[in-house]
């Protein structure tokens, strides 16, 4: 067969370093479009890459060059696009529309389609929530159906994983909305209220492990509901050789991805108010040592997304300019900390320490000791610089193929870290507290703050007059 695409092997899905589909040339690459480069894909035209993804009888892609392309082909073509051409390339190729079908290839044929749609419903489950898509699922295997029987099973199957799913991904949603409702500024007028409103979170919870292994459940469980596309859809451009429409950008589908990265910013503010609450300043000190050890057990357990949100609310202006405060504290712990989590060479220490993690996580033979939870703002930052610092095609028209390998190795690696199983006991009155506790927004951390330790300078003690007037109504 002349057009054929080589066999892609690979030593495994997820290598060390992520996804590296290598294509070992069976033949030269005669096909039109296609450059390798150290028998790696670097690039090829987007019709090469999707007949690279179409079983026959005799070849099935690489699962890691199955995640890439479906993972990188959203900033070309609509998943509908997508499968409606590969189903269209297997009905020619396999003669499905002829009237009487050669039982014995198809044969060969179903079992691989079959496994394709399997491995796109199970890991980019969402783009089945168009009714298209289901509907070229259904109609290719219709159409096999007649030369097997089992086939209808597989089928029926397989949209029933499908629906479990994407029931699950709905249930996620529906509760992050629920979340996000509650972190929306519920400001606390404290201190001209009576002592229960008074809050402390040492009588929630006085065990820093324990602290940090609950904030690890919220992680995972937040985490466990971003798929793998949001990740490019957060940044569809329009394709330059479709002038028509942007890359249906307008119904951009990164909202769990956006949950995520507010739970991120409520948990900041939620140390911060937690820290400028007490009226005494021997509290605030003991409720800043708590964090510091619950960021230091958050380090340990690999969850290094709450450890940075704990340093970040310790460092905003409200917190860190309580002096008499911090000045019965042993900050030794805090500077190591930060050290770890030190913007500079690009987060160089930080990187190092999830390396290890990562590491650490491939050797695991506990769940305890697979976690990573990456920082995760850093994570779309990285991926929104090799996004926007590549061209998504060559001069040539090409798909840079390169590109979507680093994008397939970044994204794929964060994938294996969410399905990690989260090993403690979930607390429910904690995990009530951290979704639900009442917050300081911006202001109200200021006021708390100057109500604790006194303005020094003017400029202080002005934001405070007018904070005083404004939320509590006092002059």
């Amino acid at each position: 067969q002349g057009g054929m695409p080589q066999t892609l092997s690979s030593t495994s899905m997820f290598t060390p370093s992520g996804f590296s589909p290598h294509l070992q040339p069976t033949k030269e690459p005669e096909q039109e479009g296609l450059s390798l480069q150290d028998g790696t894909l670097n690039s090829a035209s987007l019709d090469t890459l999707i007949q690279h993804l179409v079983p026959t009888t005799e070849y099935y892609p690489e699962k890691a060059y199955i995640f890439t392309f479906l993972l990188s082909s959203r900033l070309f073509i609509e998943p509908h696009d997508l499968l409606s051409r590969v189903c269209q390339m297997c009905i020619e190729q396999q003669h499905l529309d002829d009237p009487v079908l050669d039982k014995a290839k198809v044969r060969k044929f179903g079992p691989k389609i079959l496994q394709l749609l399997t491995e796109w419903t199970e890991t980019f489950p969402s783009d089945f929530r168009e009714e298209q898509m289901v509907g070229h699922l259904k109609d290719i295997i219709h159409r096999i159906a007649p030369c097997d029987e089992a086939y209808w099973k597989k089928m029926n199957q397989l949209l029933q994983n499908l629906n479990q799913k994407l029931t699950t991904l709905n249930q996620g949603e529906e509760s992050i909305v629920k979340v996000n409702a509650s972190v929306s500024d519920k400001l606390v007028a404290f201190k001209t209220k009576p002592a229960p409103i008074q809050r402390d979170i040492l009588s929630i919870c006085n065990d820093p492990y324990t602290l940090a292994q609950q904030l690890t459940h919220v992680e995972l469980e937040r985490l466990s509901h971003i798929g793998p596309e949001e990740f490019v859809q957060a940044f569809v451009h329009k394709d330059p050789l479709d002038g028509t429409k942007p890359c249906f950008s307008e119904q951009k589908k990164t909202s769990n991805l956006e949950a995520y990265v507010k739970w991120f910013n409520r948990l900041c503010y939620l140390v911060a108010t937690d820290i400028c609450m007490p009226a005494k300043k021997k509290q605030r000190a003991q409720v800043i040592e708590f964090f510091i050890d619950v960021a230091r057990e958050c380090f340990n357990i690999g969850n290094f997304n709450s450890l940075m949100a704990i340093i970040s609310g310790m460092n905003m202006s409200p917190v860190s300019r309580l002096k008499k405060t911090w000045g019965k504290v042993k900050t030794a712990k805090f500077f190591i900390l930060e050290h770890q989590m030190d913007p500079t060479g690009n987060f160089y220490n930080y990187r190092t320490a999830l390396r290890g993690a990562a590491h650490r996580s491939q050797t695991a033979n506990s769940n305890r000791e697979k976690i990573v939870i990456p920082f995760f703002s850093l994570l779309i930052k990285d991926i929104y610089f090799l996004n926007e610092g590549c061209a998504n095609r060559l001069p040539n028209g090409h798909v840079n193929f390169e590109k979507f390998l680093e994008l397939a190795k970044q994204v794929g690696e964060f994938m294996t870290w969410k399905q990690v199983e989260c090993p403690f006991e979930q607390d429910r009155n904690i995990i009530h507290y951290l979704h639900n506790a009442p917050i300081f927004n911006e202001d109200g951390l200021y006021l708390a703050s100057y109500e604790s330790e006194s303005p020094e300078n003017q400029v202080e003690k002005d934001r405070w007059k007018s904070l005083r007037s404004t939320i509590l109504g006092k002059t």
